[in-house]
């Protein structure tokens, strides 16, 4: 059976670990969180006292993690994803305010998405995968078989990641962290390199007021739709 490559795009806030993990739980595929290589690069570059802002400096950690594979995935038993850091799970580690920030700023070097490149690539290359980021769709797999682009308002985006941090029992702002969110929006839209939209083959979707189930539901079914497409009964 042909198992294909699931394309999950959009902005900070919208939903999409939440929903890429559930999607892949749903069909049996595997999660690669694309999003998750950048925030690891940008922790990686911070503990080996690199800027974020210094270019040369971040690609060079970035390539040194993409030639001896330090960057892996793995599940709990709950399906929660896990991204491993030189064998050391940096799951948390990667998800705070800072990290979101440092991630936004790294992933607009172009040196550090040609390193990371062909890594997001491989990982996915058999299909069965479902992939979340900014440029999957338009650029690490522009021939995708099913896209999607995820996306809500930047106020209820904020309110989500305010309660996240709240839940990770970070000290934020909720103000704060709205002005965070459109400041990130405008880094990863107007960046030269890579920069975040709509593939013009995606499914667009509007989370503002929809559950998470009614999300996955539309994605599963229309990958269901997709895969019995490429899959035709026998002496069809």
């Amino acid at each position: 059976m042909k198992r294909l490559v699931v394309a999950i795009d959009g902005p900070a806030g919208a939903g999409k670990s939440t929903v890429t993990r559930r999607v892949a739980a749903a069909l049996d595929y595997t999660v690669v969180d694309t999003g998750a290589l950048y925030r690891a690069v940008a922790l990686a570059a911070q503990e080996a006292g690199v800027s974020w802002d210094d270019g040369p400096g971040v690609t060079r950690v970035a390539s040194e993690l993409a030639e001896r594979q330090a960057l892996r995935f793995g599940a709990t038993s709950q399906g929660v994803t896990q991204v491993f850091l030189d064998g050391k799970d940096v799951s948390l580690a990667i998800r705070s305010a800072d990290m979101s920030q440092g991630a936004s700023k790294v992933s607009a070097i172009p040196g550090v998405r040609d390193a990371l490149l062909d890594m997001q690539r491989s990982l996915g290359a058999q299909g069965g995968v479902v992939l979340e980021g900014r440029d999957i769709g338009t650029v690490v797999f522009p021939h995708a078989e099913a896209k999607f682009f995820l996306t809500a308002s930047v106020k209820v985006r904020a309110e989500r990641r305010y309660k996240e941090h709240l839940a990770r029992g970070d000290q934020v702002d909720r103000e704060a962290i709205e002005r965070e969110v459109v400041e990130r929006d405008q880094r990863d839209t107007q960046r030269p390199v890579a920069p975040l939209k709509q593939a013009d083959d995606a499914v667009l979707i509007d989370s503002s007021v929809l559950s998470i189930d009614a999300v996955v539901d539309l994605i599963v079914s229309h990958v269901r739709a997709l895969e019995a497409k490429a899959n035709p009964p026998a002496g069809a």
